[in-house]
């Protein structure tokens, strides 16, 4: 892999794990729009997989980093029913165990189907249509006009919230963009949204980084690659950054109607790729 391909890929996955466009869907579509073939070598799944993880730690570091003051919060409030056997009896305290009941649901099915999603899903037509689609469904909770601010996160909303982030397994549907959707629709204001979105992001990330890090250890990376990792590493957690401090900013006075709008514009121009056979549809 080349340094300016792991950069393209880090700044691609930086800007679209926390805007509400697909990382997933970005990191697939690319390669696949430009005809790269970094990881077609005999364990290119598992180098693919493992570059992937490199991209997540850095976009790991990036949301921590940023919100590093409320992780510190919740991270002291919440532990206090493990260590002191407290019941949380603060704000903080209770929204750290709901950030983390809302990630149950995608971490099971995950657990349970990730054969089945890898194979059967993630191929440019299905990441187009979904791009319109969940596009389209973000574009509609967004108008609805709702009040509630982070501090009225409660385990229902976990729930529902962590529910519509199990769709996100399915490249071009995007965690940020269900979860900022869901919440929408159970009357959070935007700034709320996003920030449940993001703060969501850190188990999951983490998680993932965590089970899938195992190729970094079995010698099937090539030390080719090491460099291009670190690279990936340092883009994407920079990119990350901007993208939640630019998103944070951006919907104080705008919707997200220009992410739907670029959602829509990439996964009609994806189809018409397929339609006209210029690109395969297949991947």
């Amino acid at each position: 892999m080349s340094i300016f391909h792991a950069i393209v890929l880090g700044l691609v996955q930086g800007f679209s794990e926390f805007l509400p466009v697909s990382s997933s869907g970005h990191l697939l579509l690319v390669p696949w729009l430009f005809g790269w073939n970094d990881f077609s070598g005999p364990n290119g799944d598992s180098v693919k997989k493992t570059f992937d993880v490199a991209l997540h730690l850095g976009t790991l570091v990036a949301v921590v980093a940023y919100f590093w003051r409320d992780v510190m919060v919740y991270v002291r409030e919440g532990t206090r029913l493990v260590f002191s056997r407290q019941r949380p009896t603060t704000v903080e305290g209770r929204l750290a165990w709901f950030f983390v009941l809302a990630t149950l649901p995608a971490a099971a099915v995950g657990a349970l189907f990730e054969d089945v999603i890898d194979s059967a899903l993630g191929t440019p037509f299905i990441i187009a249509i979904s791009l319109i689609l969940f596009g389209l469904l973000l574009g509609w909770a967004d108008r609805l006009t709702g009040q509630r601010d982070l501090e009225e996160f409660k385990a229902p909303d976990a729930l529902k919230v962590g529910l519509a982030q199990t769709l996100a397994l399915n490249p071009g549907t995007s965690r940020s963009g269900i979860t900022i959707t869901a919440a929408r629709w159970l009357g959070f204001n935007r700034d709320a949204a996003a920030r449940i979105s993001f703060v969501m992001s850190i188990p999951v990330i983490a998680g993932a980084v965590v089970v899938k890090s195992a190729g970094l250890f079995t010698g099937e990376v090539d030390r080719d690659l090491y460099v291009p990792m670190v690279v990936g590493i340092m883009t994407s957690g920079l990119s990350g950054w901007v993208a939640v401090w630019g998103t944070l900013r951006l919907i104080r006075t705008r919707s997200f109607m220009p992410f739907v709008i670029y959602r829509i514009g990439l996964g009609v121009f994806v189809l018409v790729l397929i339609a006209t056979g210029l690109r395969d549809g297949s991947g």
